[in-house]
């Protein structure tokens, strides 16, 4: 069974499973956060407001926390491999559908709901399972399988461009759906729930028994239950913190393409800017994540966010190309390092015993920011003819995460 964990000592299976992880987030999240490509084609196609056709990605958003909790318990129960192959499952097949619609109620099924069963719990699983696999480097870890989704956007973005550009919107959710089949059912074979699974222990858990002994014993007062961490202040300060991000950061993904358009720039380089925060985003995971292993999840985690409320203030007199290109490398890197520092002291906190159910309870403040930021963005547009005081809240948001951040208590003996 050792074998199989390790190829010569020098391959630990918990990287394979990162690895996994990476590609199928690039498909699930590069995937969903490209809906901004498609916003003024189907905007144009059904004659819709900004804020209705937001609307369609809010509702999806806002399921997210139903499918993510389901996933959670289902992860907990029968492990990744089921999980992902449903979830790549449905989400080629809400694509395949979206292409076929012609009327704006259907959209509301085919994408809204189909994508949330796709896509729900995509942050659950991986998070929770890559926790598992990893005692020591678990901020590098959980930031390179997190990192799939902003070089998912990197691919994404510009792909569905091109095809909207030479065919149309419809074709691109045709073979986006197709290539999301033909990537995620496979690769979800490859997964394995945790290392007991084979036979191993995580990596930075040494096989010596009194390290074992001493290692369990100092980790076990921290599985809480999920009904333990309703109780935990911390619990309710990590879920306004993930609506307050969730709202910034899902606020900019689906309208930063048309404000780029709007602003006198061509689709090709709006669609560029949402690449480049995309690739900045996987950046910031992998390097922020292995930063807040060495200085500290938790200050990390404010230095990141107070970067992300500034370029949130530079957006709205960004007018230059250029000035857009910054935000966009300065957000996409704030952001990747502070979704890796806060994933990586949520295992510290609340333990990994029910780690993935607890994450996706967590998961319903996500939800809500996610579907009230795209939404809010597009009223805001339709009432002021810009997107300047969204982007203001969207500043205002994060400043507040800074302060909810620095309120989080220290629970555990490691350094967060």
């Amino acid at each position: 069974m050792t074998s199989l964990f390790r190829i010569k000592d020098r391959l630990f299976y918990g990287w394979v499973v990162v690895i996994v992880f990476f590609a199928i987030q690039a498909i699930l999240l590069g995937t969903s956060t490209s809906f901004g490509v498609f916003f003024k084609s189907i905007a144009g196609e059904f004659d819709l407001s900004r804020a209705t056709t937001s609307a369609v990605f809010s509702i999806s958003m806002l399921l997210l926390c139903v499918f993510s909790v389901l996933g959670g318990l289902a992860l907990d129960k029968y492990g990744p491999r089921i999980v992902l192959f449903f979830m790549g499952l449905f989400t080629g097949l809400s694509l395949l559908l979206t292409s076929q619609v012609n009327a704006t109620w259907q959209l509301f099924i085919t994408y809204s709901l189909l994508l949330a069963m796709g896509s729900g719990a995509t942050y659950v699983v991986t998070m929770s399972t890559v926790s598992r696999w990893f005692d020591r480097k678990r901020g590098l870890a959980v930031g390179i399988a997190g990192s799939g989704g902003g070089m998912g956007l990197v691919a994404m973005a510009p792909f569905a461009a091109y095809l909207i550009y030479n065919f149309d919107w419809r074709m691109a959710y045709i073979v986006m759906g197709l290539v999301a089949w033909v990537i995620i059912i496979p690769l979800s074979r490859l997964l394995k729930r945790d290392p007991q699974e084979i036979g191993s222990l995580p990596y930075g858990i040494s096989s010596d028994s009194k390290a074992i002994k001493d290692k369990e014993d100092s980790i076990q007062p921290f599985g809480l239950s999920v009904l333990q961490t309703f109780r935990t202040r911390n619990f309710w300060l990590v879920m306004l913190i993930w609506l307050l991000f969730a709202f910034c950061m899902l606020l900019v993904l689906t309208h930063i393409v048309p404000h780029t358009t709007d602003i006198g720039f061509s689709a090709g380089e709006a669609a560029a800017v949402l690449s480049l925060i995309g690739g900045a985003r996987a950046a910031g995971m992998v390097l922020l994540g292995s930063v807040t292993d060495r200085i500290g999840r938790k200050r990390t985690a404010v230095v990141c966010t107070l970067f992300q409320a500034g370029a949130m203030v530079w957006l709205v007199w960004a007018q230059d190309l250029w000035m857009l290109y910054f935000f966009a490398i300065v957000y996409g890197l704030a952001n990747g390092g502070l979704l890796s520092s806060t994933t990586a002291f949520l295992g510290d906190t609340f333990g990994l015993g029910k780690i993935g159910s607890i994450l996706g309870v967590l998961d319903i403040g996500w939800a809500i920011g996610a579907a009230t930021g795209p939404f809010v963005g597009g009223l805001i547009f339709d009432i002021n003819d810009s997107y300047s005081v969204a982007f203001l809240i969207g500043a205002a948001a994060m400043a507040i995460v800074a302060l909810l951040i620095v309120l989080i208590r220290r629970e555990t003996g490691r350094n967060f």
